[in-house]
């Protein structure tokens, strides 16, 4: 396991290393796990809400019961010697606490951004790989056959979160926010576009990436599948449970990842996700401003119109 000292000189800022989950609000908790258990995703009442796991068996989001879909927090994991580096970056960034705010914990770092969402930070364990996880290989020499019939297909499941995507009204604020306070590092960015962010203790290319609206907003998880195949799987099988509005199957130029999108009854998105671009611990990766042509899809069908909606503007 990674820890902090083992990183050089350049990484020592305090600064998160994975996404511990997130908590969204929906108005129908039957219908959220409809949609999640289709997706892949094991699905269990706690807490008076849902529990989402992965493959890996940990819990990576929590569904709760509220008036619209939203964001109800975001809730990183940093090392334990740096939560106190945390709380001094905060402070010197003039965030206040926000501990008495709904669903915060005694657990760590409550506090919101500049946009208003609700962020926790705390110790715990990374789990962000920390290497590039391998794909299955789905490649077979001459002389055999090299799909599985459909019904020898298995349920796509995820094996972990990957990223979040937040929408913001000011990309760069919200950005130096981030870098200032959490210590993410930008890994690429489209103007006032978009920008994605990753932890500089071995990441996927975005953590978190944030891209422009005229509000706040929850817009998709990135979920980590195996192969690419997985990927086309898995938006058949959610189209087979009656979701089938989304955008893909496509590759991405920023993050060079095999994509898949599905639109879940809320107007927001489930990705699955394949072969995204990794940066090793400590690495300067180059960050680029790229042209909006390319950043966003190298091949696939056109972006639907309802795709960069923000349904919570």
């Amino acid at each position: 396991m990674t820890t902090a000292t083992t990183l050089d000189h350049a990484c020592r800022k305090a600064a998160v290393h994975s996404i511990d989950h997130y908590a969204l609000t929906v108005p129908d908790l039957d219908l959220a796990g409809h949609f999640y258990t289709a997706f892949g995703l094991e699905v269990a009442h706690e807490n008076g809400g849902l529990a989402l796991r992965a493959q890996d068996g940990h819990v990576w989001a929590r569904i709760y019961e509220g008036e619209r879909k939203a964001l109800a927090y975001l809730s990183f994991n940093c090392f334990e010697e740096d939560l106190p580096g945390m709380r001094r970056q905060l402070d010197e960034a003039g965030v206040a606490a926000a501990g008495d705010a709904p669903r915060a914990t005694r657990e760590g770092i409550w506090f919101r951004d500049v946009d208003g969402n609700l962020i926790q930070v705390k110790s715990g364990p990374k789990t962000m790989p920390d290497a590039k996880p391998p794909l299955r290989d789905i490649h077979v020499p001459a002389d055999r056959r090299g799909a599985s019939l459909r019904k020898q297909v298995a349920q796509v499941r995820p094996r972990r979160l990957s990223h979040v995507l937040l929408f913001t009204p000011d990309v760069s604020r919200t950005l130096d926010f981030y870098v200032k306070t959490l210590g993410l590092r930008l890994s690429d960015r489209s103007g006032e576009n978009i920008a994605f962010t990753h932890a500089p203790h071995g990441c996927d290319h975005h953590l978190v990436a944030f891209a422009r609206s005229t509000a706040r907003g929850w817009h998709h998880a990135a979920w980590d599948v195996a192969s690419i195949d997985e990927v086309g799987q898995g938006a058949a099988q959610m189209a087979a449970a009656g979701y089938r509005q989304g955008w893909g199957t496509g590759r991405h130029v920023l993050g060079s990842n095999f994509f898949h999108y599905v639109r879940d009854p809320w107007g927001s998105y489930c990705e699955y996700s394949a072969d995204i671009d990794y940066i090793s611990a400590g690495y300067e990766w180059p960050a680029g401003d790229f042209e909006p042509e390319d950043s966003l899809y190298q091949w696939g069908p056109d972006v639907p119109p309802e795709f960069i909606q923000n349904t919570e503007a």
